[in-house]
């Protein structure tokens, strides 16, 4: 048997990156799946690589966030894991951000797990069930370089709002961890990459050889590690911010 046999699973911008990989590891751990995102293409194209189901939504919006879990029990009857794996990387500084790049920072990678673990977790209590929830935080919740200032802070929020959650919910058996993941080779790096840095073809093998590791993050392997925390093999763990990263964090030379 799989790791997530007979269990629902809803992936949070789930049609590309991580969050798509998360998709394609549930699957094949036995879960049945639903996941979100906004472009219907893509979702439909996962959807008929995988069979896990797409449900078009902007997680910007609270309304979408608690509806995409609402829109899970309705056709399955109840949510047992979520992943909160939606993530907006537009630069921007402590002296460039404007009100409105914050606010889409907080939407995106704070309000929208907030509000998506709210009715999960709803779901789960008045089921008397446990649960297991895991968000894909990142490693500028420690501080970040100066161009990533808002997606810090909402980061940095993520971790906190995750110690607290599980705190909250540690005797009602539902599990909440975060995975802070680092330098990562995904579709979407690739576009920041060249939209804000000028990055050429070769942008994936330059920042691969400057890493200790000889290669940046793998979608594949952060989503299989997250499966492990969806999964009953990782036991009790509860609260935890694990850095998922090649980088040593208070490390020094």
């Amino acid at each position: 048997m799989g790791l997530l046999e007979d269990r629902v699973v809803l992936v949070n911008g789930g049609s590309q990156g991580v969050g798509a990989g998360v998709v394609r590891a549930a699957v094949g751990e036995g879960a049945t799946v639903v996941f979100t995102g906004r472009r219907p293409e893509v979702g439909e194209k996962l959807t008929a690589d995988t069979g896990a189901r797409f449900v078009r939504a902007d997680l910007s919006d609270p309304a979408q966030a608690r509806g995409s879990v609402v829109r899970t029990v309705e056709t399955y009857g109840r949510v047992d894991c979520l992943v909160n794996a939606a993530g907006l990387t537009s630069r921007g500084s402590l002296l460039d951000t404007t009100p409105e790049l914050f606010d889409q920072h907080m939407a995106i990678n704070l309000k929208a797990p907030f509000f998506a673990m709210q009715a999960a977790v709803a779901d789960m209590t008045a089921r008397s069930a446990p649960g297991t929830i895991v968000n894909i935080g990142s490693n500028c919740a420690h501080g970040g370089p100066p161009h990533l200032a808002p997606y810090s802070a909402a980061k940095a929020g993520l971790a906190g709002l995750t110690r607290n959650a599980a705190h909250a919910h540690r005797f009602d058996r539902i599990r909440i961890n975060t995975v802070n993941i680092g330098w990562t080779a995904t579709e979407g790096e690739d576009a920041i990459q060249r939209a804000f840095h000028g990055a050429g073809d070769d942008w994936r093998e330059r920042a691969a050889r400057s890493q200790p590791m000889g290669k940046l993050g793998q979608v594949d392997e952060i989503a299989e590690f997250v499966v492990f925390l969806l999964s009953d093999r990782s036991g009790v763990v509860t609260g935890s911010v694990v850095d998922w990263d090649q980088n040593v964090f208070g490390g020094q030379d």
